[in-house]
């Protein structure tokens, strides 16, 4: 009997599966839920990585979103033009002018980093290893995006994990023009219970573009629009 009705409870429980790295995609869905049931939105995400392991949009490709994927590591736009063959995915770099960078690659893709700073601190800790070293086009936001979004879209959120580079690809976007619903940005060296940061000027910066921090997780800030 007990075990008939807990199947029963369970047939009332809706469960809906992660792939962020610490349940971004969840809190997006929370911060989503008064949008109309079906409604299928557009995302930008910037250090894209994988199309599933990591990701804080494929929850959303899952429900019939769509969106541009970007990351710069050789190669990674092969599996993602398998697997989300609705979306726009782009093997570039974002930076504060057209041109190109030198990309650190680790024997760990998601730490790959345009920071020589990011880079050279991570592989002295011993855990990890630069792999290689190779030069990669890069763009402003603003540009691939007056480039690549399609005519008339409304952006629903932008991801931006680019490993010590984010504060950076924020303010390569034209703001005026490209202003999504939430942003969720890394930032690990935010203090919640100052509303300090002791490194990346990541919130300052959101701030000041009229947007405001509604959520947090271990390493990664989200934001809302509140113009």
């Amino acid at each position: 009997m007990l075990k008939r009705f807990a199947l029963r409870v369970l047939d009332f429980i809706r469960f809906h599966r992660s792939y962020s790295q610490d349940g971004e995609d969840m809190v997006l869905r929370a911060l989503f839920e008064s949008l109309p049931k079906g409604y299928r939105g557009y995302f930008v995400d910037v250090g894209a990585h994988h199309p599933v392991r990591f990701s804080n949009t494929y929850h959303f490709y899952r429900k019939g979103w769509r969106g541009i994927n970007i990351d710069a590591t050789p190669g990674s736009m092969r599996s993602f033009s398998w697997v989300r063959r609705r979306d726009i995915n782009l093997e570039l770099g974002i930076g504060a002018e057209q041109g190109s960078l030198t990309f650190y690659c680790f024997d760990e893709p998601a730490l790959n980093t345009l920071s020589e700073e990011v880079a050279q601190e991570r592989a002295s800790g011993g855990r990890y290893k630069i792999t290689k070293k190779v030069e990669v086009p890069v763009l402003p936001l603003g540009e691939v995006l007056r480039q690549h979004l399609p005519k008339g879209t409304k952006i629903d959120f932008f991801s931006v994990d680019v490993e010590g580079m984010d504060e950076m690809v924020l303010r390569s976007n034209d703001w005026q023009m490209f202003r999504p619903s939430f942003i969720l940005a890394e930032d690990v060296h935010f203090d919640i219970s100052s509303g300090k940061t002791y490194g990346s000027g990541v919130y300052a910066f959101l701030r000041e573009q009229g947007y405001e921090m509604v959520a947090k997780t271990p390493r990664t800030l989200i934001f809302k629009d509140l113009r």
